[in-house]
């Protein structure tokens, strides 16, 4: 069995996650706190990747980044960009099809805190940037925590997006679930068998240990 996209669906996984905590934190926080009227377009945007089919996400990333439209071109005149066919129009592609699963659990540990831990911060003249990162961020570790895992594993298990947008480049965009597609298509059952075993495995035990962190770390305030 070839190991090289089991090592490259990891390698996006990781690479992808670290990406959307920066993200998904001012986001989910400007989400959680915000009153502007834009707030709900915003919502619905981060929100889109749940119910639209990836394979749409996936087409419109391969047409915007094409050499042969205008913005593809033009990213790859300027800057030698090329997104499509590559390892970083997957981390692209994954960034946007997994936000809502790092957003949303954020979001919802901002919207749980107490607005006394704001007033108090406010009062003794913290700016927004440090009660966001020494007061807010260590009260929601558990939301953290589950934002971080759930995109990871939703990155794991991705299939249309990165089709769409990587292709199928042995060693460079040919990422596990892929693999598991070819090889049942050449009725390769065994090995598509172990790939499947292997992301079952890995995904269950990283779901699991969430929750048994997560559990024990609620117990302590219960």
């Amino acid at each position: 069995m070839d190991w090289e996209p089991l090592i490259l669906t990891f390698k996006l996984a990781f690479v992808t996650t670290v990406l959307l905590l920066f993200i998904s934190i001012p986001l989910a926080y400007w989400l959680a706190y915000s009153k502007s009227k834009l707030k709900p377009i915003v919502e619905a945007l981060v929100s889109m990747p749940l119910v639209l089919p990836p394979t749409v996400i996936g087409f419109y990333l391969l047409v915007a980044f094409s050499p042969s439209n205008e913005f593809g071109n033009w990213l790859n005149e300027t800057f030698g960009l090329r997104f499509v066919f590559s390892f970083e129009g997957l981390v692209i592609g994954s960034i946007i099809y997994s936000l809502p699963f790092m957003v949303h659990p954020i979001q919802a540990g901002f919207s749980n805190l107490s607005n006394s831990l704001l007033e108090m911060s406010s009062i003794l003249g913290k700016s927004k940037t440090t009660t966001l990162v020494k007061v807010l961020l260590p009260n929601i570790r558990p939301s953290l925590l589950t934002g971080i895992v759930l995109a990871f594993a939703h990155t794991i298990g991705e299939f249309g997006v990165v089709l769409m947008i990587g292709g199928n480049i042995p060693g460079k965009t040919k990422v596990a679930s892929i693999a598991i597609y070819d090889e049942v298509e050449a009725l390769n059952y065994s090995d598509a068998n172990m790939y499947s075993i292997i992301l079952f495995v890995i995904t269950f035990c990283i779901l699991l240990a969430v929750y048994l962190i997560n559990g024990k770390y609620l117990k302590q305030f219960f």
